[in-house]
């Protein structure tokens, strides 16, 4: 069985050991009948010790019982106690000595402003038994020695506890700092948990999403061809295999990435830049849109300014392929001034009746923006860009303007 350590005791058990310690050492030194009493208006002697001596003892040390609960009151109390022994006893070294540890405690535990009371009340009372030592005695001496002899009895414990009480709030406030510094850390974590996990769910949706709402479109194309043209049904059968192994690789790839032990590694697929555009307009005229393109980007195009462009445009051509089957979409992509321009507009004609009105429904089911949009314009966001998305004559468009860094402008 380990015995508690005396630091985990309740304050009042820890008091009670201490105010015991202090009676038995403080009676050992009156049984020693040494020279270790002070009376005052005769010469120091070492008198049997009687029962008054003990009871000073006691009384100053029942004080010291509350040094830590209420240590302004067991500091009156010894004060009161020495007031009473002095004149009638003299003060005994235990009695000093407790006293000091009631100075010491009162000082450390006390609130601030007791704590300045404290200090100001020792520095008056030693400068002012200096002082009327010498004036009463004639001799500045006495007073310079008075000073040093009486001040040093309270000065040291006013001092020490002094020091540790500026130790204490030194380690606290380091505590707390390490405390926010950790709360910061958390909440860095959260957020840096809480992007990953936004920008995965965009990959999701652009990359995997795009293609198997291809291959489902495509898939169900050729569903409806019984005795369409072999070529045709060639040419999109192989658009829903380009897709699926799209879809595969880039699943793989973000499944590696996940189980990768190091953050920071690199992906194992190449990320998707506007060089690439042409599969994804291809699959897009598989689906059964009419696909006109018009890309003139710069050389040294930034490599996130070129992703988000990319999935920007893949996106919006995915919800041209399912809310606008068979429409004529336009992607435009231009760089002037030092901004990326990115326009794709899918539309009939005026008697087609194609308005835009298929994503709007889309839209009035779920609540606003869509998911689609939203993975658009956090993609523009992110670059530092505005993506706007709307109705467009017999149509619908989407508007990005990127701004590509280190450009002229």
């Amino acid at each position: 069985m380990r015995w508690p350590r005396v630091g985990d005791w309740p304050v009042w058990q820890r008091d009670g050991l201490m105010s015991a310690a202090c009676f038995v050492v403080g009676s050992l030194l009156l049984l020693s009948r040494l020279p270790l009493i002070v009376r005052f208006g005769e010469p120091a002697v070492a008198p049997a010790p009687g029962w008054l001596e003990y009871a000073a003892l006691a009384a100053i040390c029942c004080a010291q019982l509350f040094r830590t609960r209420a240590p302004i009151a067991a500091l009156l109390g010894g004060v009161a106690v020495v007031g009473v022994a002095a004149p009638l006893v003299g003060l005994s070294i235990g009695v000093l000595y407790v006293l000091s540890d009631l100075l010491y405690s009162a000082t450390l535990n006390s609130s601030l402003r007791a704590n300045r009371v404290i200090i100001a009340v020792v520095g008056v009372l030693i400068v002012v038994s200096g002082v009327g030592s010498g004036v009463a005695s004639g001799d500045w001496r006495l007073g310079l020695l008075t000073l040093l002899g009486v001040g040093l009895f309270p000065v040291i414990p006013v001092w020490w506890a002094t020091e540790v009480r500026a130790h204490r709030a030194l380690a606290d406030a380091q505590r707390e700092r390490a405390d926010q510094l950790e709360r910061i850390a958390e909440l860095d974590r959260r957020a840096a948990v809480a992007a990953e996990r936004a920008r995965m769910a965009r990959d999701l949706h652009d990359v995997i999403a795009g293609h198997l709402s291809a291959i489902a479109i495509q898939s169900e194309a050729a569903l409806s061809m019984v005795d369409g043209d072999p070529q045709v049904m060639r040419t999109v059968l192989k658009s829903v295999r380009e897709n699926s192994v799209a879809s595969l690789t880039e699943m793989r790839a973000m499944i590696g990435l996940l189980r990768s032990d190091d953050p920071e590694s690199e992906p194992r697929t190449a990320p998707a830049r506007l060089a690439d555009l042409e599969p994804l307009l291809e699959s897009a005229r598989a689906a059964g849109l009419s696909v006109r393109s018009e890309v003139d980007t710069p050389p040294d195009l930034p490599a996130a300014v070129d992703l988000s462009a990319y999935r920007i445009v893949q996106e919006a051509l995915t919800n041209a392929v399912k809310h606008a089957p068979g429409s004529a979409a336009e992607v435009i992509v231009t760089a002037r001034e030092g901004t990326l321009m990115i326009d794709v507009t899918d539309r009939r004609d005026g008697s087609g009746g194609h308005d835009g009105a298929g994503f709007r429904n889309k839209l009035s089911e779920s609540g606003g923006g869509g998911t689609g949009l939203t993975t658009m314009r956090e993609r523009a966001q992110a670059v530092g860009g505005v993506l706007v998305a709307g109705p467009h004559g017999h149509g619908w468009q989407v508007r990005a303007e990127l701004p590509i860094p280190g450009a002229a402008r």
